[in-house]
């Protein structure tokens, strides 16, 4: 098993400069060696936070994502206008001729410099898309047809974004769809167009990774929803902590059926959980959501330590371990913390979170081998 992470963490530049950067990605500007301070430094950014990852022990890291998951890809798309709130179709749905995501550009343009300085034989990136279930979330009408049209853009996306080099390779897909299972939806009914196109899409995303020789993964908040069982070219699943699906028996049955492995998630991301859950250890019985606010005001102002609300290895190891033992270190494919870091209220606060998980896939895997 290898050590990765979800993808957010704190941006330690003005968000809307990120977002400039990211936007002149896509254009020329970079090939044709034409400097543009905004690009320069959402570059920066993302490489220096890659390789801080990398130096921190993540084994394979996702690209730095400062950016909001859903505009991230929409910018990349053609055929989407907004009317009232609400994302419509205009003549179909498609990537913009060309279009790559930005981070992972960045990190290949820099993947030379990235592996030198992470000292690493090898650098392996892993890559997030919003799936087309929560991208279709956005959407005034949803129809079968429109998961498959993001799908179809979404791939054509991620096949101009895969590569592999003498410094670094694409080496993992992750579909994130937050938003599945949370609701009951009729378009997912049993038997349904709407069921057995969301399954086509999500196979026409994961058969671009495979067919470069990547992993692929699901990243889940809630298992309710099963359709991802079905989904063919589809290797891995993740939720987070305390869900089922690290518990029941029928997750045990269905991995050996569909031969698919689990992303043990084994620290708490949330940051208001984690100042919650550090005051109910301590036997605080007050206001809790007073007491967070509270903790919100002392961070700010550096009169409290933000280090002492993190989880220690010792309790992530426990984690892994159950999740190990009941279904068998050789299911367990991938290991992190259970989401994005952005509630953190500092990069290094969150940098430290990354290091103690992936020390206890290290730990783990060498208790193995021993």
């Amino acid at each position: 098993m290898y050590s990765s992470d979800i993808g957010s963490v704190p941006s330690r530049i003005d968000t809307d400069i990120i977002r400039s950067g990211a936007r002149k990605a896509n254009s020329l500007l970079p090939f044709l060696g034409v400097s543009n301070e905004d690009y320069v430094d959402f570059e920066e950014a993302v490489v220096s936070s890659f390789i801080d990852k990398l130096k921190v022990g993540v084994d394979v890291p996702n690209y730095p994502q400062f950016r909001d998951m859903n505009e991230m890809y929409f910018e990349l798309m053609d055929g989407i206008e907004r009317i009232d709130g609400a994302l419509h179709v205009v003549n179909g749905i498609k990537a913009k001729q060309g279009a790559a995501i930005p981070e992972t550009e960045a990190i290949r343009r820099e993947a030379r410099e990235i592996k030198s300085s992470s000292e690493r034989d090898k650098v392996r990136i892993k890559v997030c898309v919003t799936g087309p279930y929560t991208l279709a979330s956005f959407f005034q009408f949803k129809t079968p047809s429109l998961y498959l049209e993001l799908a179809e853009a979404l791939a054509d996306i991620l096949e101009v974004s895969m590569f592999k080099n003498g410094s670094a390779e694409i080496s993992h897909l992750s579909v994130d769809e937050p938003v599945l299972g949370f609701m009951n939806d009729p378009l997912l009914d049993y038997g349904s167009d709407g069921r057995e196109a969301l399954r086509k899409a999500w196979d026409k995303i994961c058969y671009v990774a495979k067919s470069h020789g990547a992993d692929t993964s699901m990243h889940l908040h809630n298992t309710s929803e099963n359709l991802f069982w079905d989904a063919e070219y589809l290797d891995i699943i993740a939720s987070h902590v305390g869900d089922p699906l690290y518990t029941q028996e029928s997750v045990k049955e269905r991995l050996e059926e569909t031969d698919k492995r689990l992303w043990a998630a084994i620290g708490v991301t949330q940051f208001d959980t984690l100042i919650e859950n550090y005051y109910v250890a301590q036997g605080f019985t007050g206001n809790i959501p007073e007491k967070i606010g509270e903790v919100w005001t002392g961070l700010r102002k550096a009169t409290i330590d933000p280090y002492i609300f993190l989880e220690d290895t010792g309790l992530m190891r426990k984690r892994l371990n159950a999740v190990s033992e009941y279904f068998g270190s050789e299911r367990i494919a991938c290991v992190s913390p259970e989401c994005g870091l952005n509630s953190f209220p500092e990069y290094e606060v969150a940098l430290e979170c990354l290091e103690r998980a992936s020390s206890v896939v290290e730990d783990f895997n060498s208790d193995t081998v021993g």
